[in-house]
Order: structure tokens, then C-alpha cells, then sequence
């Protein structure tokens, strides 16, 4: 059996690669180590970008735990920088998952990213793993166990969020576990 916490980074001051938390996505990272004391983690994979580490960091400097960063759990770019209408063109890319716009990623080129993550966990020795993410990238994280999980999922995603996924030999179970304490 294996255990998967899908984590979506906290509170950030933007997009881009190297925005940081915002002081409320400070203490949302912090709240994180209260809301995990009673879980048990073996090892935490997270987006090379900024906010997605300083979102884990206090947890895995608590459990003394490194972060091992992964470009598959890098934000899905959408396309171009500063895409006009782009909620709705992000709703036409769940529509269709070969959707792509010019300098951006299909979701199914996402998902496939996302997939590759997802064996490795599961074909590794490590029981209880913690990922680490982004909106668009969790929402096809989730949609990977559950496809009914796409652009209405996504807008329901808070800052931070945090889904169990625990795999067993019947299947596997999926839920939200995050309690919007902060």
C-alpha cells in the first residue's frame, strides 16, 4: 500500500518561476507541519519553483527530510506570457487535452509528465510520498486516479490544498484532506 499526498503550494505573491509566498502563504507553509504531525512521510518530491519548495520546506526541515525537486511537477505553461482570456482558453485546454497554444503545453503533454512521476513513486520502496505542485498540474495529477477531476476541480483548489491518494492492491482511494485552517 501507498500513501500519495498531493500538495498545491501556498499562498505566492505570482506566477512566475521565482515568486515567492506571500506572508499569508508564509504561515500556510508553517500550518502545513501542524497538519502533517500525524502523518508518516518517507520522502517529498517538489516543483523546482519557488513557492512550491518554501511551501514544504518547514515540514522537511521538521523531518528532517530533503526536498528532492522534480521538473515533472513544474506548472503546466498555459502559453505565451500574459495570454489574453486566459481562464477561458485554460477551460478549452480540460475540452480537449490536445489543446495546445503557441510556447505552451497540451495537458495531455502535462499528464504524461505527470503519469511518469507517478509510476516512479509507486515502483519505488517509499510508502508514504509527498508532491508537490501546482494548480494546473494537480488538477491532472488528480484527473490521472480520477477522471472526473478537470477545470471545475481546479477552480475549487485553495492555497494550499492537500489530496490523499492512498493505491492498494483493489484500486485506490482519493480525497481531500486539507481543512482550510489558515
Amino acid at each position: 500500500m501507498k500513501t500519495i499526498y498531493l500538495v498545491r503550494h501556498a499562498k505566492a505573491e505570482g506566477q512566475p518561476f521565482e515568486a515567492p509566498l506571500t506572508t499569508l502563504g508564509q504561515q500556510q507553509a508553517k500550518a502545513l507541519v501542524e497538519f502533517f504531525h500525524d502523518r508518516p512521510i518517507d520522502k517529498i518530491y517538489s516543483s523546482p519553483y519557488v513557492r512550491t519548495k518554501a511551501t514544504i520546506r518547514p515540514l522537511a526541515e521538521v523531518r528532517g527530510l530533503p526536498i528532492h525537486e522534480d521538473d515533472r511537477l513544474a506548472e503546466r505553461k498555459l502559453g505565451k506570457p500574459d495570454i489574453e482570456n486566459w481562464r477561458e482558453k485554460l477551460q478549452d485546454t480540460f475540452n480537449d487535452f490536445d489543446l495546445a497554444f503557441p510556447e505552451g503545453e497540451s495537458n495531455r503533454m502535462a499528464l504524461a509528465r505527470a503519469e511518469s512521476m507517478i509510476q516512479e513513486v509507486l515502483a519505488s520502496d517509499d510508502e508514504h510520498i509527498v508532491l508537490v505542485s501546482h494548480g494546473n498540474l494537480t488538477t491532472l495529477l488528480l484527473h490521472y486516479f480520477d477522471q472526473q477531476h478537470g477545470y471545475d476541480t481546479l477552480m475549487r483548489l485553495t492555497n494550499p490544498d492537500v489530496y490523499e491518494i492512498t493505491v492498494h492492491d483493489e484500486g485506490h482511494t482519493l480525497r481531500r484532506i486539507w481543512d482550510d485552517r489558515i
